[in-house]
């Protein structure tokens, strides 16, 4: 897998675009995102789980049940959801999209992200949309990450490189995240673009198996949200014989976007609200691959273990505490924990107790931007990797006014 640039726009036959029309105050950001392939696509999603969904998340799930797009419209700023006739809104904006595309309002992906329960006026969208068309572009996915942005700090853009049946295939793809993130099937909202070809049925296989050892694996704060998916569009543009079966290509096009998916994980983890670090656990040994992503998750989630991180303090017994009540099936005498970053390693506990060690040492592992928890049960051979971030001040300064 070669890494490229280009993001959500690496694939051939996609454009992108991102303006600010209105919907926002600030002026200065973008708050209107547009993905577009010159073909029809494959499509595949996946949706919160949460009971409560945002009127974009019922649309969009009708409008992929056929297993095909050709366009993603977002916007940024509100939410629409717990909003009387919600769903109304978002057929119409698609239907503002695709009158614009020349497409079937049916093959329009719609997303939205922001405060909840403020109505969404579509007057802005409307009056938008002809400069978002008219800037479609294959340099589009930079303004596009933007577009989606609430409190995220930084964009999220990722895209590789690889080789399916002889072609030449890209996929690339952008998120946006950074609080209310603690997802039961993926995340956010995260957008993925693909030239290879690959059947619907097989591409829904694909992301569905992907997010249980990725997206699934990540969280920020404990807080599922509304409006949460993550879709994939596949246009066939790179030539490659179509993949409808499992085989070598499938876990070629597997690995290609489980890479993608991973980058994106971090990089939310990393954009964390009010964060400084971002965390990675990852535990080897378990008896099975359900104790260890029980396990890792549960050390991720733990308040007490973000906590501990930002104060860059060595207490590993939060993170004994976490897997002890995580419910996975661990043999807790067993257990080691060590830390890891740019500045080293350094092993701290050993079969179910503390060991000696430097406690100056451990500080400056700690006090780097990027952490790895590594837990090790000795029980099996099963592993699994989850990330998140520490939890500091600014993050309930951020949530405490969101609205305002």
């Amino acid at each position: 897998m070669k890494p490229i640039s280009g993001g959500v726009c690496a694939a051939e036959g996609f454009t992108a675009s991102g303006i600010h029309c209105g919907i926002r105050k600030n002026k200065t950001k973008r708050d209107l995102s547009l993905i577009y392939s010159d073909r029809q696509a494959s499509a595949a999603a996946v949706y919160t789980t949460n009971r409560v969904k945002g009127a974009t998340v019922t649309v969009t799930r009708s409008h992929l049940a056929n297993g095909t797009a050709r366009a993603v419209i977002c916007n940024s700023g509100i939410a629409n959801t717990c909003c009387e006739g919600g769903e109304e809104t978002a057929e119409r904006m698609s239907g503002l999209i695709a009158d614009a595309l020349g497409i079937d309002a049916g093959d329009v992906v719609v997303a939205s992200t922001g405060v909840i329960g403020k109505p969404l006026d579509l007057s802005p969208i409307a009056e938008g949309i002809p400069s978002l068309v008219d800037l479609l572009s294959r340099d589009g996915s930079k303004d596009a990450a933007e577009g989606i942005m609430t409190t995220d700090t930084v964009r999220k853009e990722v895209a590789v490189e690889f080789t399916l049946g002889g072609r030449t295939c890209r996929i690339g793809g952008i998120a946006k995240g950074s609080g209310m993130i603690h997802p039961n099937m993926a995340t956010m909202l995260v957008f993925i673009t693909t030239d290879a070809a690959i059947s619907s049925e097989m591409l829904q296989k694909a992301l569905s198996h992907d997010v249980a050892s990725t997206f699934n694996m990540l969280s920020i704060d404990g807080d599922t949200s509304t409006n949460d998916m993550v879709v994939v569009l596949a246009n066939g543009a790179a030539g490659n014989g179509q993949v409808t079966s499992p085989g070598e290509d499938f876990d070629t096009f597997m690995r290609a976007l489980n890479t993608v998916t991973v980058a994106l994980c971090r990089i939310i983890a990393g954009d964390g609200e009010g964060s400084t670090k971002m965390i990675e656990c990852t535990v080897t040994g378990a008896k099975d691959s359900a104790a260890a992503k029980t396990a890792a998750k549960s050390v991720i989630c733990s308040s007490l273990v973000k906590a501990m991180i930002f104060g860059a303090d060595a207490n590993f017994g939060r993170v004994f505490c976490a897997v002890g009540y995580s419910g996975a099936d661990v043999d807790v005498s067993k257990m080691g924990v060590g830390f890891e970053s740019a500045a080293g390693k350094i092993e701290v506990a050993r079969d179910g107790h503390s060991i000696d060690f430097s406690e100056e040492i451990a500080k400056k592992v700690l006090s780097e931007h990027e952490i790895t928890i590594a837990v090790t049960l000795c029980d099996g051979d099963a592993s699994a990797s989850a990330w998140g971030c520490d939890l500091t001040y600014d993050y309930v300064k951020i949530n405490a006014d969101y609205r305002t």
